[in-house]
């Protein structure tokens, strides 16, 4: 059986101002052009069904090209419901040229009770290429513990790979998401991920430095919105720094 197709966005600069190569829906999303503003383009997902299901395989494609500026905004998070025995796939592939800039703040990623889902974000930047990414993982609706997630991240660098993580977070008895040292009774989990370029001053005990130009900070929080306003002072220093 074939997968979906993804959805794509393409954006790229001539004469000084982001034009869009495509913007193609899918199933699941329909990208949206909300505006351009000298080499930035602002990109709305918008999801066009119910999703995640048992058997859905979301794919997003994006190429941003040198010296463009793509902004994604996502106007509603996404939920991944009880797939009964079955599991979800949600994947991006990006893709940004030499001087490209993304800004990705994602809204909630909530695993409803009884979900089993594979996420994959691989980012290939090339040089002077800087990207930002917000991840807030929810597991459980209200009242919920939530269901399983499988998340990798890989992300490269001029060529040469600057993170490569897989998180295993299943949830239950056996699971690894509720043990000491990794979430415990936090059923949120959110990720500010800066690629491209290492900040000035890391003074935040929970930010991490990568091997190379890039660094990590997470929070874990019993609701979305507390995870996320631990991370904003950060979003705001970082956007500046991806922004310029």
């Amino acid at each position: 059986m074939s997968r979906p197709a993804p959805a794509r966005i393409a954006v790229d600069v001539a004469d000084g101002r982001a034009r869009i190569g495509r913007l193609d829906a899918s199933q699941f999303l329909r990208p949206r052009l909300l505006g351009v503003r000298g080499r930035r383009a602002e990109v709305a997902l918008i999801g066009a069904c119910a999703m995640l299901l048992a058997g859905d395989d979301l794919r997003i494609d994006i190429d941003v090209g040198p010296g463009a500026h793509l902004v994604l905004v996502e106007p509603s998070g996404t939920v991944a419901y009880n797939a009964r025995g079955g599991d979800a796939h949600w994947s991006a592939q990006v893709r940004l040229a030499d001087g490209a800039r993304l800004t990705w703040a994602a809204a909630p990623f909530v695993l409803a009770q009884g979900a089993h889902v594979h996420r994959h974000t691989d980012l290939d930047l090339a040089l002077g290429a800087r990207a930002l990414l917000r991840e807030v993982l929810v597991f459980g609706r209200s009242g919920e513990v939530g269901g399983a997630l499988r998340a990798a991240l890989r992300a490269s660098y001029d060529g040469t790979p600057l993170l490569v993580e897989d998180l295993d977070l299943h949830g239950g008895d056996h699971g690894l998401r509720t043990a000491p040292g990794v979430l415990g009774e936090a059923r949120v989990l959110a990720t500010l991920a800066v690629l491209g370029l290492t900040p000035d001053e890391v003074t935040d005990r929970h930010t991490t430095t990568l091997a190379g130009p890039g660094a990590l900070v997470r929070a874990i929080a019993s609701e979305a919105h507390l995870a996320e306003d631990a991370l904003a002072a950060t979003w705001q220093r970082w956007r500046t720094a991806v922004e310029l």
